[in-house]
This record gives C-alpha cells, structure tokens and sequence, in this order.
C-alpha cells in the first residue's frame, strides 16, 4: 500500500510540474472517474439495467473529461454533443455483434478456475460485455474529439473568414493524424493487459485458430476493433459539429 500511495504522489507532483493548474485538476479528474466507475458497479449489481447506467456513467465521465478539466465553452460542448452520438451509435452496433460472436461471459480457462463459485449472478453477459466495451474506448473517445475540436477552432481563430466545407476538411486532416496513433494506442493497451494470456497458451500449445476462436481472445479482438470504430466515427462526428457550430456565429461588425 505504501508503494502505491509513493507513485500517486510521484504521478502528482509530475502532472503538477508539466500541466501546473490544470494538471492538479487533471489528477482530481483521475479519483472522481475511479470513483464513477465503483458507482456504477454498485448500481449495476444492484439490478439496475446495465447500458443504462453505463451510457449514464459514460456521459458523466465524459463531463468529467471535458468539462471539468477544460470548462465549459464551445469546444467542450461540441466534443460532448459528437461523444453522446458515437456513444449511441457504437453501444447499438456492439450489443447486436456481441449476441452474434458470443463472446460474453466467461472463457473455458477462466470456468474452470472458477468451478467453486456459483455463477448464477442474475445479470446477462451480453449487456455485461458490451458495457465493458463502452466503458473501456469512452476515455479515447473523448481525447480524439476534445483535440479535433481544439484544432478546428484554432484554424478558424486565424481564419474567421474560411468556409465551412474547409473547415471541416480541416478537422478531418486533424483527424487523420491522430487516428493511427490513437488507433494503435488502443491495440497495445488491449493487447498489453492480455499479455501473460497469450504466454499461457503459447505454452500450452494452442494453434492460432483455437486462439483465435477462443471466446476470450475474439472478445479482447472485438473490444479493439469496437475501440477504432468509435475513435474513427467520432472524428467527422466532432469535425461536422464544430464545422457548423463556428461558421454560424454572427460576424461582428467592423
């Protein structure tokens, strides 16, 4: 525990050196996303519908992400606004493929590690999946359209004057930098934290299509590729948005 609590402190006397205020607040914005997410194990497990209290989770966690740490102004309301719709958008396509792939609940490694326990827990596996999905891209979600946002209200800041086809265009040039390194951010995290998995049945001998058809493989694989389909819609989702939301201001008056 001691351990623990040196490096938190480490994390915030650098987030404090490199972002001053904001990175205090940033900190802050790590314990009140932790704490949302032990809420919403609490209600879940309480009976309450999980894809609701996940897209309820969701939004407030992007609140956190974008409003709490940037305020409230134009660029933060247009990344929540294209967050809500890819959320609603990706949340739909993934509970029909999850039905489809079966990649809920528990893996036949992970049952019989667990043959002691009771798994009658009264909660169905494929919303249980699909929230785990959510939850785990809503953090990039959010990253990609607070800086395709930033980035287009810098251009229009210099260029008052630009079309709104251009600055969309704009935003989606923006986008596309930051669509492969996010992309593979998302790839590498996944696949990390499924490291010591993929030790273990290299060792057993598997062959790649039994690793491959292995119910926790396909859904570790189903969670990057959902992961890039909602880092790729939110792009032109924020970019439309924010294209829109600057080019009907009223010009001011010389």
């Amino acid at each position: 525990m001691s351990v623990l609590v040196v490096l938190t402190v480490i994390l915030f006397l650098a987030m404090r050196w490199v972002g001053e205020e904001r990175g205090t607040i940033s900190f802050v914005s790590l314990f009140l996303n932790l704490g949302l997410m032990f809420i919403t194990v609490l209600f879940i497990t309480n009976g309450f519908p999980p894809l609701v209290i996940t897209l309820i989770a969701s939004l407030a966690i992007s609140s956190v992400n974008l409003f709490f740490i940037n305020q409230m102004n134009s660029k933060t309301i247009v990344a929540f606004i294209a967050t809500i719709l890819t959320l609603v958008i990706v949340l739909l396509l993934i509970f029909y493929v999850v039905n489809k792939l079966k990649v809920q609940g528990l893996g036949e490694d992970e049952l019989f590690e667990m043959d002691m326990y009771s798994l009658k827990v009264g909660i169905d596996f494929v919303t249980i999946s699909s929230c785990m999905i959510v939850m785990s891209t809503i953090g990039a979600i959010n990253d990609t359209a607070m800086s395709i946002a930033s980035g287009m209200n810098e251009v229009y800041h210099y260029d008052p004057k630009i079309s709104q086809k251009e600055l969309f265009l704009s935003g989606m040039r923006v986008g596309r930098d930051i669509l492969g390194t996010t992309t593979n951010t998302l790839f590498f995290a996944f696949l990390g934290s499924s490291l010591a998995l993929l030790i273990w049945v290299k060792d057993l001998n598997y062959s790649v299509t039994m690793i491959l058809n292995s119910k926790v493989m396909a859904g570790e694989l189903a969670s990057i590729l959902f992961s890039g389909m909602g880092v790729t819609l939110i792009i032109p989702m924020t970019g439309w948005l924010m294209a829109v939301k600057l080019t009907s201001r009223p010009k001011e008056s010389k």
